[in-house]
């Protein structure tokens, strides 16, 4: 891809459709803000190509009720004349590609002398991805996981954390919290999940009570 003359961007800078009027749009990722994007500047383009892991690699299929997305499987090479080949063996001349793969945690404005630190987009330790078990309940991180209804899980982990903080409710002991932290890495590991996928809680169903009295 680095040969490829055209423009490149990452879902981080897409502010709105207009710049993409009549344009070829190849969209790389299958995740919220590929499926977000694609359904904003598809009015707009002339064509979106959308890349990603999940589809087969037979021909390339379209989604319903868009008559100029096209889904792909990844991208396979990128040439200087312009051309783009997908694995699935098709082609096509594209004006831009967007990159929709995704975001690292980066926090430089913390400094816990390594008490909570980032691997591999993994931040941790963290109890039920909010508290870290040394510093709870001084420190907590609202927002981490994905693959989730967002809005709603801000709003309980927020609950919780007030909830804590107010005294209402209490956490598990340090050793417990590490505890769980642990086993819940080990949960991941033998489903065969990398540890920059240790936030992604689709399969991994968090309970927690919230306590709103």
């Amino acid at each position: 891809i680095d040969a490829w003359p055209g423009k490149q961007m990452h879902s981080h800078n897409y502010r709105v459709p207009e710049p993409f009027i009549d344009q070829v749009v190849v969209i790389i990722g299958s995740s919220s803000s590929a499926n977000d994007i694609s359904r904003d500047i598809s009015s707009f383009a002339k064509e979106v190509h959308i890349a990603t892991r999940s589809a087969s690699d037979g021909t390339p299929s379209k989604p319903p009720s868009y008559g100029n997305v096209w889904l792909h499987s990844m991208v396979e090479s990128a040439h200087e004349d312009g051309h783009v080949v997908f694995q699935d063996g098709s082609s096509v001349h594209v004006d831009v590609i967007m990159h929709c793969t995704g975001y690292r945690y980066h926090f430089p404005f913390l400094e816990t002398n390594g008490v909570v630190n980032v691997d591999d987009n993994r931040v941790g330790p963290l109890y039920k991805h909010i508290f870290p078990p040394e510093l709870a309940p001084c420190l907590s991180f609202i927002g981490i996981p994905w693959k989730v209804i967002p809005f709603p899980m801000f709003e309980l982990q927020s609950k919780w954390v007030a909830g804590v903080l107010s005294g209402r409710i209490a956490l598990p002991t340090q050793e417990e919290m590490m505890e769980d932290v642990k086993a819940f890495y080990l949960q991941t590991e033998a489903a065969g999940w990398p540890k920059r996928y240790t936030h992604n809680i689709s399969k991994f169903w968090v309970p927690v009570h919230i306590d709103n009295h």
